[in-house]
């Protein structure tokens, strides 16, 4: 039973991982039991196993978990009897989370369970337990976290207590997709009446080239009466907690110094929203390094660093609901104000 156990804990650890926001998560656990003087067993013994957890997104509970614990050596009865047992809990819990900083987390738990003793004795017997706990929580990479908690079992024919405390690293994995990008649909073409030719929108930001003061406006852009450009969304979507740029933006931003770079006099207010997870503090920084990031971005591909400046908003201007995955998305995003 121990190579079993050690063995389910290797491969799960090393089977799944993912880095955005995720619907299950996996964690092999080990750690110890401390048993009640009065059950006539070992008081320190040795448990390993497996729990799932179910993350809930619209609820106040964060996520339900599944688990079992099995002793991983034989555990000694002490009423002389010279006699051993196995021990195997199964159980299921109620977790919520509460969060400390970007990487770490507190986290309690209630719930319920049921004990199954290989060799009944000394008034050690199967049956049902209820159980609480607290632990904390520590995010040591994108595809792994390291768990620590403590729980307090309580038998409830008997009202026989144990105290667990478990280690373990949780890994992530079935990824919830995220919402279809944006895309702003350009206003419509002012057509008149025949015989006479419509009037043509070249760069389609539905301002009519005989009146369009500023041509070639980059797709997606809100534009002004004589259609040059007031805002336009850079389109990098962060992902959660974070301020690096992934290389599937780059295209966007290099269109965008291209075209600061042909338009001397154009200047813009780079500006950076995050959404509404952690607290309004920490959510304005992260909104500044945001921004900042982009600066960066722009100048290493020339634009003059005179032209733009960086400003963050935290979670203050949302655009999409936070209570939901994609709209919390919408919410991560990073835009450029032209400035007079």
């Amino acid at each position: 039973m121990k190579k079993v156990l050690l063995s389910t804990i290797a491969c799960a650890t090393l089977a799944l991982a993912a880095n955005s926001d995720y619907k299950y998560e996996i964690t092999p656990l080990i750690g110890g039991v401390v048993t009640e003087g009065n059950l006539d067993l070992d008081r320190n013994y040795a448990n390993a196993g497996l729990s799932l957890g179910f993350n809930q997104f619209d609820s106040f509970i964060d996520q339900v978990e599944l688990g079992f614990l099995r002793s991983i050596e034989d555990v000694d009865y002490k009423d002389g009897s010279r006699s051993d047992t196995g021990i195997t809990r199964i159980f299921t819990n109620l977790v919520k989370e509460y969060p400390l900083t970007a990487d770490a987390s507190l986290y309690t738990l209630v719930g319920a369970g049921v004990e199954i003793f290989d060799n009944e004795n000394a008034g050690n017997e199967n049956g049902l337990f209820g159980n609480y706990g607290a632990g904390i929580k520590y995010k040591i990479a994108d595809e792994l976290s390291l768990k620590f908690d403590v729980r307090h079992l309580i038998e409830i024919d008997h009202g026989d207590n144990n105290l667990l405390y478990t280690l373990g690293f949780s890994v992530p994995f079935g990824e919830v997709a995220k919402a279809a990008p944006v895309v702003e649909t350009p206003a419509p073409v002012v057509e008149t009446p025949a015989p006479v030719a419509a009037p043509k929108d070249t760069d389609g930001d539905g301002v009519i080239d005989n009146l369009d003061e500023c041509p070639d406006t980059m797709k997606g852009a809100k534009v002004d009466t004589v259609g040059c450009m007031t805002l336009i969304n850079l389109n990098i979507n962060f992902d959660t907690d974070k301020s690096v740029i992934k290389d599937s933006y780059n295209s966007r931003i290099a269109e965008f110094a291209k075209m600061m770079k042909a338009n001397p006099k154009l200047k813009a207010s780079i500006e950076a929203h995050t959404d509404s997870v952690g607290s309004n503090a920490y959510n304005q920084k992260l909104s500044e390094r945001r921004a900042a990031s982009t600066v960066k971005a722009l100048t290493d591909l020339g634009v003059d660093s005179t032209k733009i400046k960086a400003v963050g908003y935290g979670e203050t201007r949302p655009v999409a609901t936070n209570a939901t995955v994609e709209g919390r998305a919408e919410n991560r995003r990073v835009e450029a104000v032209m400035v007079k």
